[in-house]
């Protein structure tokens, strides 16, 4: 063999010093830490093979059996598993399952559904949105015209009434439901009525319940919806990706050709394997297990802080993550945030609805349970890491109080272990 491949096909990380030491150290993070930000969760040993495979030297553009490049005959096995495996999960007729992001999916269904300057309502990311949504920063913002709704002032959830008067009187071709920081179930039978009489389309994007979903833990978006985007990873426990579902056959040419080639090129296949790894891990049984788990755990946490002094805004969640109100600790979120790092927990500040701070140092945190219910954790877990908050909230500049919960912290992860 040529000196200039010596080693290539069996040296691994080692080869590389400086990659190995942060990746290591990121594994290290993982396992001592306790994850509680809301868009993350922890993979199975079966999604990191798949994900790490081989896969990843295969280039394919195209659909299943209709591919612009040869060898693909795996490639179509894999793409092709995990698209029935998304349909049967959430019980819907056609999947693409090519998109790279949550991002993308949508991207994707808007430019496939959409004309540039055509009309959106979507929910403002103060309120609870999630930027793709049409944010003025991202492309989405840029090419279409984007009315945004919020939340009840007193409730701090989706007023139906005031949606319908503002579709009604911005007339969009798209609603979009669903967010990124918004811990109450939709209404998607009563948002379906309001799109009908707009003449819109219904997206629903359900990244951050989708678990949920596929476990009848949380109302379906189908048959309301017109289109259901999400993400694989969050509640799914999958690979870094998204998918795009939908029933109507008439929509499906426009929205395949929407994500490709409109958004994006060739298929990241080792990340399809992912999702088909994580969608099949789904339709187990013990999923639902999970998933209820989840609630259980996030409940809990969300009591335990609200019987610690915090405002959990809503008043609660039903789903796996929730909105902490730390304008009764005298503390903007990006102080706690740096504060509960240093601690051992992760998680990430966040605007609350209404808020009078900005972006940067908002009043409030986002958390989630997804990620600590994966690795084991159970409802007297979470009243504990309830109270460590609590702890750090009072005294975010006290280093000594910060070391000893940093140490009950690694505690806690020895008991459950991760890889």
């Amino acid at each position: 063999m040529s000196c200039l491949h010596q080693g290539y096909f069996t040296t691994g990380l080692d080869a590389d010093p400086e990659l190995a030491d942060a990746i290591r150290g990121e594994l290290r993070r993982q396992q001592d830490g306790i994850e509680l930000i809301a868009s993350e969760n922890i993979v199975s040993r079966l999604v990191l093979e798949a994900q790490g495979s081989v896969l990843t030297n295969k280039t394919v553009e195209g659909a299943p059996y209709r591919r612009y490049y040869g060898g693909a005959e795996y490639a179509d096995r894999i793409e092709s598993l995990a698209v029935e495996r998304a349909c049967r999960l959430f019980g819907c007729r056609f999947a693409n399952v090519q998109p790279h992001s949550g991002s993308n999916a949508n991207a994707g269904v808007f430019l496939g559904l959409l004309k540039p300057g055509d009309p959106i309502l979507s929910m403002n990311v103060a309120a609870g949105g999630h930027i793709s949504h049409g944010h003025p920063a991202t492309l989405t913002g840029r090419d279409y015209k984007i009315t945004q709704y919020g939340v009840n002032r007193e409730t701090e959830r989706i007023d139906l009434d005031e949606l319908r008067d503002l579709a009604l009187a911005a007339r969009p071709r798209m609603i979009i439901a669903g967010g990124s920081a918004y811990p109450r179930a939709i209404d998607f039978s009563g948002l379906r009525a309001i799109a009908d009489e707009a003449g819109a389309y219904l997206l629903v994007d359900m990244a951050h319940f989708a678990g949920l979903v596929a476990t009848g833990l949380h109302p379906h978006p189908f048959p309301h919806a017109h289109v259901v985007t999400t993400t694989t990873y969050k509640s799914l426990r999958g690979a870094r990706g998204g998918v795009a579902l939908w029933n109507d056959e008439s929509l499906s040419d426009r929205i395949n050709a929407g994500i490709f080639p409109g958004v994006q090129g060739s298929v990241l296949l080792h990340g399809v394997a992912g999702k088909a790894a994580c969608l099949g891990e789904a339709l187990r049984p013990e999923f639902t297990l999970y998933n209820r788990a989840t609630l259980e755990n996030a409940r809990a946490l969300a009591e335990a802080l609200s019987e610690a002094g915090l405002r959990i805004v809503t008043g609660g969640t039903d789903t796996g993550l929730m909105l902490v109100d730390l304008t009764p600790r005298g503390v903007t979120g990006d102080i706690a945030a740096k504060a509960l790092e240093r601690a051992g927990l992760a998680v990430n500040k966040n605007l609350i609805p209404f808020d009078m701070q900005p972006p940067e140092a908002p009043s409030g945190l986002r958390l989630s349970s997804n990620a600590g219910t994966t690795r084991g954790f159970g409802v007297g877990e979470f009243q504990t890491i309830a109270r460590w908050i609590d702890r750090v909230l009072r005294a975010p500049d006290d280093g000594r109080e910060i070391a000893a919960i940093r140490e009950e912290v690694r505690k806690l992860c020895a008991e459950f272990p991760i890889y």
